[in-house]
């Protein structure tokens, strides 16, 4: 169906609302709307605050609990289709196409990996994710012992991830050690991205030539840590942004001509293999999804 059934944004509100009215403070933390379209929401009922209807003008406090009961909303069409690569009874993997968010955001709720997944595995958790224009292997856990265990794997970055990227311009080294910070700047449309920045978290993807190409590169990366968007800020920073990714440019930031979003679709990256410590019996597991053809060359 093209609507979905809505959704209920809820957050205990931080030190940092004290003092702001309910319009003010929802119209500076989600830009994606205007201060007239927060009031509009609350006009009609849609904003509660503490649990009752908001009229727009409280004070806020810290500890306060405000929600926004979202009317359904008609969701883009996007590709729904999956591929499950390996299946038992504690962990899911499935091979994602390109376009389709992995979770909830951005305008998606029920054209996510996450629900179409959940249609058929009700129990299952994603255990990352991946941008919508990546495709590729993403993992669930189908139980909680095995969420836990992985979800603590992947905290100690003991879960190894390979992707392939196809990048702009052509590569005069065969390999790059990149160890830029990633950490949030300013972004026109959203208040604030990620990308590289000295003050962000340490970040490292090692990056691989696998094909040059008349005027790109194909390459392997393998990250060390999974900051977000850390593939394409970190081979933008070295001077290749990915082919078709309008939001970063060298020095792996914000393109200022382009004020792309993140989701913005269109650029090539591809998750081509996971290995993980089974949680159930603790064997090394290795998976692989095939490339799609513009990401695959001529070396394995």
């Amino acid at each position: 169906m093209p609507f979905n059934d809505g959704f209920s944004y809820k957050e205990q509100l931080g030190a940092s609302a004290t003092g702001q009215t309910v319009v003010q403070y929802l119209s500076g933390r989600h830009r994606h709307s205007t201060r007239d379209e927060w009031t509009e929401r609350t006009t009609r009922g849609e904003v509660l605050l503490d649990g009752a209807p908001a009229q727009g003008g409280e004070r806020l406090r810290a500890g306060q609990v405000l929600v926004w009961n979202r009317p359904p909303w008609f969701e883009e069409d996007v590709p729904r289709e999956y591929t499950v690569v390996y299946r038992d009874d504690d962990v899911l993997a499935v091979d994602k196409p390109s376009g389709l968010p992995t979770m909830h955001g951005g305008g998606f709720l029920r054209n996510t990996l996450l629900s179409v997944v959940r249609d058929s595995y009700p129990r299952a958790v994603a255990l990352h994710r991946l941008g919508r224009a990546t495709s590729g292997l993403v993992l669930f856990a189908l139980n909680a012992r095995a969420a836990s265990m992985l979800a603590e794997d992947w905290r100690r970055h003991a879960i190894e991830k390979r992707y392939r990227a196809l990048a702009r311009g052509v590569a005069t080294e065969e390999s790059y050690d990149i160890r830029a910070r990633i950490g949030r700047v300013a972004h026109p449309r959203l208040g604030s991205v990620y990308a590289a920045a000295s003050h962000g978290k340490e970040a490292r993807s090692d990056a691989r030539v696998l094909e040059r190409r008349s005027d790109a590169t194909l390459f392997e990366v393998n990250i060390q840590t999974g900051r977000p968007h850390q593939i394409r800020i970190h081979l933008a920073f070295i001077g290749h942004p990915l082919v078709g990714d309008e939001l970063y440019t060298h020095g792996g930031v914000p393109s200022a001509e382009h004020p792309a979003l993140p989701g913005d679709a269109g650029y090539f990256l591809h998750a081509q293999t996971l290995t993980f410590k089974h949680p159930a019996s603790g064997r090394r597991v290795t998976l692989s999804a095939p490339p799609p053809p513009p990401l695959q060359g001529e070396r394995p």
